[in-house]
This record gives C-alpha cells, sequence and structure tokens, in this order.
C-alpha cells in the first residue's frame, strides 16, 4: 500500500476531513490533500504522525532475505510446483489412479 492510500484510508476510517486531520497532525489541509492525492510523498516520519494524528500506529520493518537465495531459481521452482499441481484434477474419482511411491 502506498502513502496516498494509507493516508487517506485512515482519514476515512477516522471520520476526520481534511482540515480536521491536518489540525491534529500540525500540517496544512493543502499539503495533506497533496500527500493523499500522490503529489507530494511524506517522509516516513511524516506519514507516522498523519496516522497517529488519526488514531492509528503505522508499522513498518524491513525483514532481511536469507543469504544465497536466488531469487530467480525461487521463482523457476514455484512456477515447476505449480505447473505440476494444475496437473491433478481439482476433483478426484472415488478411486486413486495414481502411481503409489514407495512400492
Amino acid at each position: 500500500m502506498d502513502a496516498a492510500t494509507t493516508l487517506r484510508q485512515a482519514r476515512a476510517t477516522a471520520g476526520l476531513s481534511l482540515r480536521e486531520l491536518a489540525q491534529k497532525a500540525g500540517t496544512s489541509h493543502s499539503t495533506l490533500a497533496a500527500y493523499e492525492g500522490g503529489r507530494k510523498v511524506p517522509t516516513a516520519d511524516t506519514l507516522a504522525r498523519v496516522v497517529g494524528a488519526a488514531g492509528f500506529d503505522l508499522i513498518y520493518q524491513l525483514q532481511p532475505r536469507p543469504a544465497g537465495i536466488d531469487l530467480r531459481e525461487r521463482e523457476r521452482e514455484l512456477r515447476a510446483v505449480l505447473h505440476l499441481a494444475a496437473r491433478f484434477p481439482a476433483r478426484h474419482d472415488a478411486e486413486l489412479r495414481a502411481p503409489v511411491f514407495g512400492r
């Protein structure tokens, strides 16, 4: 979700007008309108302050990727699994007609 959508959703859920939220957040309604319209992008601190003024907490965090993971290889693996899964019928017959593994 982008900053503009987050701000619009927080303000609408709080039932506040642009002017009301701007006053609570210590900014102008025109700046808030520019943020909500996507014409300006607030800093992370400003976004958290405005969302907080609407009565919400903004939670964001970065998660490190495990070392050594090749995302292109993971994509190929996922595509192969999905291709295999598509070969199985959505509804099964009463008797399973598939190879028995381990015999």
